[in-house]
């Protein structure tokens, strides 16, 4: 049971003032600072914590929404973190239920460690799906790809949208408009003029994270993967819907390892909107 202290610390909505905070609370638990992923999510999103009286956040996680402002059609959360030195007290539990209680009939999902899924289970989050993390240097070849990829332009914008629309199953203008300053590259595939699918590769301290991936199918996927890596000289980080088995053999041929599984899970929904098939990877894992 939580002290009496910690259950009584009021929960609030985090903002950008509170960046550093958030960093340190990641590197707190042995995770990367991840900055510029905090700053991405703290202005696409809404993040919650609770303040340590002596200094710092107690805990924080961030919340994403899609679909209509005043009635969204699905909320992803992430970046669920608790102190070392508060862990194993309820606090994650009171902070989730919280959190939960606040988004209403908001259907939600989230990616789920080992570690804190039986807490999401206790919570009512049912397993709905895997996602496998790779990671490592890509290394070109094998047959060539037959798929025209390029940079986007400001001109694919509105083309960009509908497909991730179409694929995602809600609308996430507020997440893709920011990747072209958030990411280091924005590129496209096309068949004949139309946008088959497009990914994003954004700095993660030494590595590059791709996602989104949205591709029509595994080729275009690998050549999207295949032309974001021939711009960088970083090793790749991905996590990939398990069920596209042959794009994980595919990337992990070219030099990708397994790194971690995450378990997909969901409340108030039996699966995830949208057409999975032509959604390989997300922006990122803390964002659904």
């Amino acid at each position: 049971m939580p002290t009496p202290s910690l259950a009584f610390l009021p929960v609030r909505r985090l903002t950008l003032r509170d960046l550093t905070a958030c960093a340190d609370l990641s590197e707190d638990r042995g995770w990367l600072r991840e900055e510029h992923k905090w700053q991405f999510l703290l202005t696409a999103g809404k993040a919650f914590g609770i303040d340590d009286p002596e200094g710092g956040l107690v805990s924080a996680c961030v919340v994403t929404e899609y679909g209509p402002r005043d009635r969204p059609a699905l909320a992803a959360i992430g970046m669920v973190l608790v102190a070392g030195r508060h862990a194993r007290q309820g606090v994650g539990r009171r902070l989730m239920q919280y959190v939960v209680a606040e988004m209403g009939t908001t259907p939600l999902t989230l990616h789920a460690t080992p570690y804190g899924r039986p807490l999401y289970e206790e919570l009512g989050f049912k397993v709905t799906g895997r996602a496998e993390m790779v990671s490592g240097h890509f290394v070109p070849g094998g047959p060539e790809l037959e798929v025209a990829t390029r940079a986007a332009t400001a001109e694919d914008l509105a083309a960009i949208l509908r497909l991730d629309e179409q694929v995602f199953g809600a609308d996430r203008t507020h997440i893709v408009t920011r990747l072209p300053a958030f990411a280091d590259q924005l590129r496209v595939a096309e068949e004949n003029g139309r946008i088959i699918g497009y990914a994003a590769a954004w700095p993660n301290m030494a590595t590059h994270v791709v996602g989104p991936l949205i591709a029509r199918d595994t080729a275009v996927a690998q050549a999207l993967i295949a032309s974001l890596a021939a711009h960088t000289d970083r090793p790749l980080r991905t996590d990939i819907d398990v069920r596209h088995e042959d794009l994980l053999a595919w990337v992990k041929e070219r030099g990708l390892d397994s790194i971690a599984f995450n378990a997909v899970m969901t409340y108030g929904i039996t699966e995830l909107p949208g057409d999975w098939s032509r959604r390989f990877a997300p922006v990122t894992v803390a964002a659904g």
